[in-house]
């Protein structure tokens, strides 16, 4: 292939893993990686070295989001420096042995990549969750992704809020990944959503064989859905949740939400507008496991990133 001058170089990515059971209750990314823990041969590739793993396994056992504390908001350099003990969280102390395993976070012998498989009870379809835009690697991935799935859908989800962004198990690597897939119950294994995440690994994989070969990637751009706020449910002066999400807006995320558009709706029936000063386009719609967070959507804009040529160094 052709050389690009401006070419961002990055070395090759010899050591991958994927993680399953993030939240113990999502399924695909479960029984994906117990099915690649008995037989790898799947996910393997020339001139990488791919790890399945199961993240929190006393979550999986119990067949529940987390045990103490979520372990995908369990990252923090707080966490990961503070003295061990049994006295913390399970999910703090399995947070600390992970890092030891695929890190130190943010040190050269970090894993390259780390793809974190979930589901959402939301109507997102597939979205790859991207946690910096100035990371090329992964816009590139994301593109070649994106491109081979179609005419398939698969959305790119940009979280780089300041306050929005949290501190998840993927973060570990230099390169971090997330894929969500739904909609699917929790608890609750969908052959669909499960093909649907399986195919995508594949092209990911696929993707970073060829990086390590030595193919240049042109520039390309990528379309995002950068997130911007946080919508709770409205509640009552008690914090008790007042509305549900309006039957307009249920299960249509990614699609555009105008200013005027009903948003929630009272249990007494009233309407409630999104009165913000532009189209937005919301996501995470009535996720089952943000109650707890008090969300009931994210807000999201549409973005194009331009992604830099890159070729391995």
């Amino acid at each position: 292939m052709s050389s690009y001058n401006n070419s961002a170089r990055f070395n090759e990515a010899r050591r991958v893993a994927i993680f399953g059971g993030t939240h113990g209750n999502e399924m695909s990314g479960v029984t994906l990686v117990n099915l690649w823990v008995k037989n790898s041969a799947e996910i393997q590739r020339k001139r990488v070295e791919t790890k399945p793993f199961i993240t929190n396994p006393k979550a999986v056992e119990k067949c529940t989001r987390y045990v103490d504390t979520d372990l995908n908001r369990a990252f923090s350099p707080e966490n990961l420096s503070a003295p061990e003990g049994d006295d913390l969280p399970y999910e703090v102390q399995r947070a600390q042995e992970i890092n030891r395993i695929f890190g130190p976070k943010g040190s050269p012998e970090a894993y390259d990549v780390i793809f974190d498989l979930h589901n959402t009870t939301s109507n997102m379809g597939c979205t790859l969750i991207l946690e910096s835009s100035k990371d090329h690697f992964n816009l590139q991935m994301m593109n070649y992704i994106k491109k081979a799935i179609a005419p398939a859908s698969c959305l790119v989800l940009l979280n780089e809020h300041p306050l929005l962004k949290y501190s998840t198990s993927r973060s570990i690597a230099k390169h971090p990944v997330g894929l969500e897939v739904g909609p699917q119950p929790q608890g609750v294994l969908r052959s669909n959503i499960f093909e649907a995440m399986r195919v995508i690994l594949k092209h990911a994989l696929d993707f970073i064989e060829l990086f390590n070969e030595g193919m240049e990637f042109p520039p390309c751009t990528v379309e995002v859905f950068w997130v911007s706020e946080r919508i709770d449910y409205p509640r009552d002066a008690n914090g008790n949740i007042i509305a549900m999400v309006h039957p307009n807006l249920q299960d249509c995320d990614w699609e555009p939400l105008n200013p005027g558009d009903p948003m929630f709706q009272t249990f007494d029936g009233k309407t409630i507008h999104y009165q913000g000063p532009g189209t937005v386009y919301p996501t995470f719609i009535n996720e089952a496991a943000y109650y707890e967070k008090q969300q009931a959507f994210v807000i999201t804009r549409r973005e194009t990133l331009v992604a830099s040529a890159i070729r391995k160094a």
